[in-house]
């Protein structure tokens, strides 16, 4: 007899979403099959399955331990989620290569169900990160004898729910600064800001709106700025790892000395990232709206205001237990969209850059439009607009905005535009 021969071999899984991307919550029943396609007969000892998710951290540091000496330290950390196995054909042990302990697949194509319940407790959301991600797959090996085993791996994505329908997501969120420039002897009238968001919580596609006033006393030329900033932090052997990312920002109109510039609820749409994930013992991923003061010379004038990015979307009127299944289902498959393509975190402004595109960047995106209605229609395409918009340089972010130097001493107590 001809042994036959594997043509495919793959895992498919049944979504629970119109989008047909696998996304799943806990205690959701994630369900499948391996599919064998081949040709003539095979014999086979046994088809396994492995479930497994994990949140895994990785990074290394250089150290130097004398004049001549150096050395790289790595940093590991994991956390499991899920381990599941079963087995859809065979036994558990596959050194019995006896006619009686094997099985024959035929000509054809043959599918093999599976199924297992992912954990009711809390499970942290699948995420790719510089340093760390969070992944959970399904791995399938076909057992022959004489041969090695084949194997095939799919993933397949989690969210834990964020419901932004809660009252410390619900709060407004507010702030007020103040700062006076000096040169030498030379002290100018304060630069003020307020900002206030609505609320805390957000998801995927919604728009912030901005409320904000600024008020340039100052004798410089100024420009008010906001941006939303994604920060990924890392824990391992008792250490911590921080990247910090720009993902979306706008810039208001330069202000020239006494002048004013109010914001009645200007718009900064959340582009798709991942929700945040605030329960992970060593993943953490959380973000922040930074609305600041853009100040030639000196150090930008900020206030940060915390962000969530939440999966179930805001319930105005409160009855939400006829509409969250599907506006839930809805966001879901936004969510699921972001997570189709995988990027690494991007090279900084100044890299990649050229001296034309950043100033062409200084000036507001006359693609401002077409960006929101492609936003507004199939999620098929990674919005990418806030790539080549330069982020505020972190060393002119003031971490001291309250501290006033002694020589400011004398400042004007009135501004031109009061």
């Amino acid at each position: 007899m001809v042994l036959g021969k594997v043509k495919s071999f793959t895992v498919s899984y049944d979504c629970l979403n119109d989008s047909n991307v696998p996304v799943f919550s806990s205690g959701d029943c994630v369900s499948g099959r391996v599919v064998i396609e081949v040709t003539g007969e095979i014999r086979v000892k046994s088809l396994k399955i492995h479930a497994k998710g994990f949140a895994k951290v990785r990074w290394t540091e250089s150290r130097n331990a004398g004049s001549n000496t150096a050395y790289t330290q790595n940093f590991t950390e994991e956390v499991e989620y899920l381990n599941h196995k079963d087995i859809l054909i065979g036994h558990e042990r596959d050194d019995d290569n006896s006619e009686e302990s094997l099985t024959t697949i035929h000509s054809g194509r043959h599918e093999y169900a599976f199924s297992f319940e992912l954990p009711q407790t809390p499970l942290a959301t699948s995420f790719e990160g510089k340093n760390g991600s969070v992944r959970y797959w399904v791995k399938a090996e076909l057992h022959r004898p004489w041969l090695l085993p084949m194997k095939v791996k799919k993933e397949f994505t989690v969210f834990e729910h964020i419901d932004i329908n809660t009252p410390s997501l619900l709060s407004p969120q507010a702030g007020t600064k103040e700062k006076t420039l000096c040169c030498w002897f030379c002290t100018s009238g304060p630069i003020s800001l307020s900002a206030k968001i609505e609320r805390k919580g957000y998801t995927l596609g919604e728009s912030i709106q901005i409320f904000a006033e600024i008020e340039n006393c100052s004798s410089r030329m100024v420009v008010p700025k906001a941006a939303i900033y994604q920060t990924q932090t890392f824990y391992a052997k008792g250490k911590m790892k921080e990247v910090k990312q720009l993902i979306a920002n706008l810039r208001g109109e330069s202000l020239s000395s006494g002048k004013t510039e109010t914001w009645s609820g200007k718009m900064l749409k959340i582009p798709p990232v991942s929700p945040s994930i605030l329960d992970c013992s060593i993943i953490r991923v959380e973000y922040s709206l930074m609305v600041y003061v853009d100040i030639p010379g000196a150090m930008n004038l900020l206030l940060n205001l915390p962000l969530v990015i939440g999966t179930i979307p805001l319930h105005p009127f409160g009855s939400r237990t006829s509409s969250v299944s599907s506006q839930c289902s809805m966001n879901m498959n936004w969510l699921s969209m972001a997570l189709l393509e995988r990027p690494e975190a991007p090279p900084s402004y100044a890299e990649i850059a050229t001296e034309e595109q950043r100033q062409n960047s200084m000036a507001p995106p006359a693609a401002r439009d077409d960006f929101e209605r492609a936003l507004e229609g199939p999620l098929f395409a990674y919005i990418q607009e806030f790539r080549f918009q330069p982020p505020p340089l972190y060393s002119e972010i003031d971490p001291n905005p309250d501290q006033v130097n002694g020589n400011e001493e004398g400042r004007p107590d009135s501004c031109p535009s009061r």
